[in-house]
């Protein structure tokens, strides 16, 4: 498991840093068209917003695994070694539940996003030959879906590592890697 989210945190995190990118250009891009040629494009804020969904879905289970969230962490000063542990599975057995509730959400939000097409993005297929068909909002929404299901992921590691310094306080856990190094 934790092979795995070495793998798509360090995934999720080079194509976050490319959404990010292109989320600046495209907003770079409508402003110079809105304010220096007085004429706005239809499509950058609706796609600014499709890559800031992908880069917050990608993002949100590396800041879950890197404790990068807000936490209130006085509490486990004044509990012993096992205490803390306790409350940490405690604590990640609940996002769980939150966690699977909110699968069930996205999906639903994923189903009907197939009825629904952007206003503005469209999809260039007339560069193969093809008509330009517009983009189903399905997209937009499979992004906090897949966010989820990999912050799910990841708290279930999260559990097990708990689990595993519960039984054996002195066990060896491989670090979980750090966001500035280059994997």
């Amino acid at each position: 498991m934790q092979l795995f989210n070495d793998f798509a945190g360090r995934f999720g995190r080079y194509i976050s840093v490319t959404a990010l990118a292109l989320m600046v250009f495209v907003i770079l891009l409508q402003v110079f068209c809105r304010y220096i040629l007085n004429n706005a494009l239809p499509w950058p804020d609706e796609a600014a917003r499709f890559l800031m969904l992908w880069l917050t879905g990608l993002m949100a289970p590396i800041a879950l695994r890197q404790s990068g969230f807000v936490a209130i962490d006085t509490l486990h000063r004044f509990l012993p070694h096992r205490g803390v542990s306790l409350l940490a599975i405690l604590l990640a057995t609940a996002s769980l539940i939150v966690l699977f509730v909110a699968v069930q959400l996205g999906w639903k939000h994923v189903t009907s996003g197939w009825l629904f097409s952007s206003s503005s993005l469209r999809v260039p297929l007339y560069l193969i030959g093809l008509k330009m068909i517009k983009l189903k909002l399905a997209w937009m929404y499979l992004s906090i879906l897949t966010g989820v299901v990999l912050m799910i992921l990841v708290n279930i590691e999260m559990i097990i590592r708990q689990i595993l310094i519960l039984l054996d306080k002195n066990v060896t856990l491989r670090p979980i890697p750090a966001l500035d190094r280059a994997n």
